[in-house]
């Protein structure tokens, strides 16, 4: 008796067995419906944020964290910068590169390309192509010998394998007696990559630098550095500081503004999945809120005795708002356990799944990611119990309220 008279009524209320089980029953599906949207919440979003660093890893395993380019040249002094580049306390790696377009043709196979003229010893410094080699060494493209790495993707529609030739035709052109001609030069195939990105496996191909400066008649010249960082999300501030601390004007872009549409899609679409999902927890706590109304006409002659010993109108909505709220937390409190335990073992828990029905959710001949990521954000977490259970309060006011305009004699008349 210790406690407060609102809060010990309140779950007293809560614990007792009700004469109408229909109200019971009310009340459990609605801490259920609680509890599963809060479970589905954290899962989805935590399997999105797993799908985000896994393509994350994939493109930056393939691009550079920042680059260092001139305004609408090629850069010539880029042995001169590159040290100056290597001396900030965040860069790890940097390259130099070429990046131009072409055309790819292999008898009657035609096929649009991005080509990436590379150092070869470097070029591990900044990205994991050679990890992500199928066929091949970084190695094997010598300058001179115009070898030519290629995705899996491009590989296969041209229908070449390790130690073809493919014939490339750039926008750079030759004047001949016959007229202006396209620049053309046949390649061996000495590598082929395979990524995961549809995007890089069906559309770049990469050759040593040298190669790349003779083909495009670039002298000595670069299209700038890639960089590589200690941490990834430090990007956008070390690029405003190199280009503040580099002598010259040079322009410094990172990860987030080449791919800012894909991760800002990305994150739309997060909030768009949270939004939706919050409604199934709308649901239920709006059976919160009818549940509460037949307990509060279940219980007027209770309320009305309460009234004539003594208690106040805020006193009864007090009263209603714990039964209402306890519903609300133990829902909340069971939907933060599942779903944390769910997010945590859905990598094992999924194959588990297709092994026992023989499916295949993320066939791999299909998707370029044929396992289901989980990533847990315990930010993600606290927001999702801390809303769930916001609304869940909001939705105890009116019921409590309308117990609070309960009038003694009115609930007495026929008792």
């Amino acid at each position: 008796m210790y406690r407060p008279l609102e809060i010990f009524i309140g779950l007293r209320y809560t614990r007792a067995k009700r004469r109408n089980h229909f109200i019971s029953f009310i009340s459990l599906t609605s801490m259920v419906g609680i509890a599963l949207g809060v479970t589905a919440l954290i899962t989805v979003l935590s399997v999105m944020n797993g799908f985000e660093n896994e393509l994350r890893t994939r493109i930056l395993g393939m691009t550079s964290h920042a680059t260092v380019s001139t305004y609408g040249g090629d850069m010539r002094e880029w042995a001169e910068i590159r040290p100056l580049v290597s001396r900030h306390e965040h860069v790890i790696g940097s390259a130099p590169y070429i990046q131009k377009e072409g055309m790819l043709i292999n008898g009657e196979s035609v096929n649009g390309t991005v080509i990436r003229g590379i150092v070869p010893s470097l070029e591990p410094e900044v990205s994991e192509v050679a990890n992500k080699l199928t066929e091949g060494r970084l190695e094997d493209l010598r300058e001179g010998e115009f070898g030519i790495i290629l995705g899996s993707a491009l590989a296969s529609q041209l229908g070449v394998v390790t130690g073809d030739k493919v014939t490339l035709v750039t926008p750079t052109a030759n004047v001949t007696p016959a007229g202006v001609m396209p620049r053309m030069k046949r390649f061996t195939v000495v590598g082929i990559f395979n990524v995961g990105m549809y995007e890089y496996d069906s559309a770049l191909a990469m050759i040593n630098l040298g190669d790349a400066q003779k083909l495009f008649k670039m002298d000595d010249t670069v299209t700038g550095l890639r960089l590589k960082l200690d941490d990834l999300y430090l990007a956008p501030r070390v690029s405003r500081e190199l280009e503040r601390e580099l002598p010259g004007v040079y322009m410094v872009r990172d990860w987030t503004q080449s791919h800012a549409n894909f991760f800002r899609a990305i994150r739309t679409e997060k909030t768009v999945m949270f939004v939706i999902l919050l409604l199934i927890v709308a649901v239920a706590a709006f059976n919160i809120v009818s549940t509460l109304v037949m307990v509060v006409t279940d219980k007027e002659t209770d309320i009305a005795i309460l009234r004539t010993l003594g208690a106040t109108p805020r006193t009864i909505m007090k009263i209603f708002m714990v039964q209402g709220t306890v519903i609300g937390f133990i829902g909340t409190l069971l939907g933060l356990i599942g779903g944390v335990a769910l997010a945590l073992n859905v990598e094992t828990l999924v194959p588990a799944i297709e092994h026992a029905f023989k499916v295949k959710f993320l066939p791999a001949d299909v998707y370029y990611i044929s396992e289901l990521p989980s990533e847990l954000h315990w930010d993600d977490v606290v927001k999702i119990c801390s809303v769930s259970f916001l609304i869940s309060l909001v939705a105890t006011l009116y019921p409590a309220y309308r117990a609070s305009r309960t009038e003694p004699a009115e609930a007495l008349r026929y008792e």
